[in-house]
């Protein structure tokens, strides 16, 4: 039984997932994602309380699956150069490819619920930033870590998020859309301007 609790479980993060990057917060119901899960309402509360507790958790569980491979980063035996640089390119090939990831972070900044978006920065985001803050202050300590590591998600983040008028830019050409090439613009533009 706690078997098909927990697979239940993960179902409805796993069809939830898509359907708040969709809609967002707003546009989808507890009826219209138990419907899609195929149980009923009742069920679904069984899980999840009400529906904020079932968008966290499904946020939650969009960064976590990402969450290793861009930890590395933080705890690889480098300079802070190099960890800097390894976590651009694990940055970028993640947002490049959960595209509902990336919808759900621009939805939710967007819809600005302040609740919500402080559930998020403690529960979902909270140690990710603090371990960004402190290896920007690894590369240069008289600057703000803070808005370091701001830019630094900016830069990643904007690439993919204008991805579908790039391609229509002047300048443009087909390697600008490999995560590694966007990395490693994005690291010389940074190194360039910390050091």
């Amino acid at each position: 039984m706690g078997t098909d609790k927990q697979h239940t479980k993960a179902e409805i993060l796993a069809t939830t997932i898509p359907l708040f990057a969709d809609s967002g917060y707003a546009g989808v119901s507890m009826r219209q994602i138990a419907r899609a899960v195929g149980i009923k309402a009742a069920s679904l509360y069984h899980h999840f309380p009400d529906k904020q507790t079932l968008y966290i958790e499904a946020l939650t569980q969009a960064f976590s699956k990402h969450a290793d491979f861009m930890n590395e980063s933080f705890a690889l035996q480098a300079s802070p150069e190099e960890r800097l640089n390894h976590l651009i390119l694990r940055l970028c090939i993640q947002v490049q490819e959960d595209n509902n990831f990336r919808r759900l972070m621009q939805r939710e900044i967007l819809d600005g619920d302040e609740k919500r978006l402080q559930l998020l920065a403690d529960q979902v985001f909270g140690n990710f930033f603090k371990d960004m803050n402190e290896l920007c202050r690894s590369l240069n300590p008289n600057l703000d870590p803070h808005l370091m590591a701001i830019s630094i998600l900016s830069l990643v983040l904007y690439h993919f998020q204008i991805t579908p008028i790039r391609s229509f830019l002047p300048g443009f050409q087909a390697s600008h859309n490999n995560p590694e090439i966007i990395a490693d613009h994005i690291f010389t533009l940074l190194e360039n301007g910390y050091k």
